[in-house]
């Protein structure tokens, strides 16, 4: 290989990283509150979101709704949801708090740095009659 085609492939290489960040691609993280009510309300149909609590790395989110609980956890570059009834299963966990989906295929959902209080608190209001 010569010089000329290493550089060429390496302006390739960058352009298409530029390209991919200018779009905003693979950016799957949950920001905020806000945004982890919005993708909850697109994702799982009459979600009316009222309340959340994001994970401090982004990763996962718990949204309290209309009498159900969504949990939100990134899948690749996507968020995938799954809508849990109260009581949830919560247990803590050394970097904060587990969610168990009772879904295999979904798993277990660690919130960082997120007290199993403020879980609790999250779905407790949707239990009070």
């Amino acid at each position: 290989m010569s010089p000329t085609q290493l550089i060429i492939s390496l302006v390739g290489v960058l352009g298409l990283a530029l390209i991919a960040r200018l779009l905003r691609l693979g950016e799957g993280k949950i920001a905020s509150e806000d945004d982890a009510c919005r993708i909850a309300e697109e994702m799982l149909a009459g979600f009316e979101a009222r309340r959340a609590i994001v994970s401090k790395d982004g990763n996962a989110a718990l949204v309290g709704g209309n009498g159900t609980v969504a949990v939100l956890k990134r899948h690749g570059a996507k968020v995938a949801a799954r809508r849990l009834a109260p009581p949830l299963a919560i247990r803590d966990a050394p970097e904060g708090v587990t969610i168990d989906t009772g879904e295999r295929l979904f798993g277990p959902v660690t919130l960082m740095n997120v007290f199993p209080d403020d879980a609790r608190a999250l779905a407790a209001p949707l239990t009070l009659v």
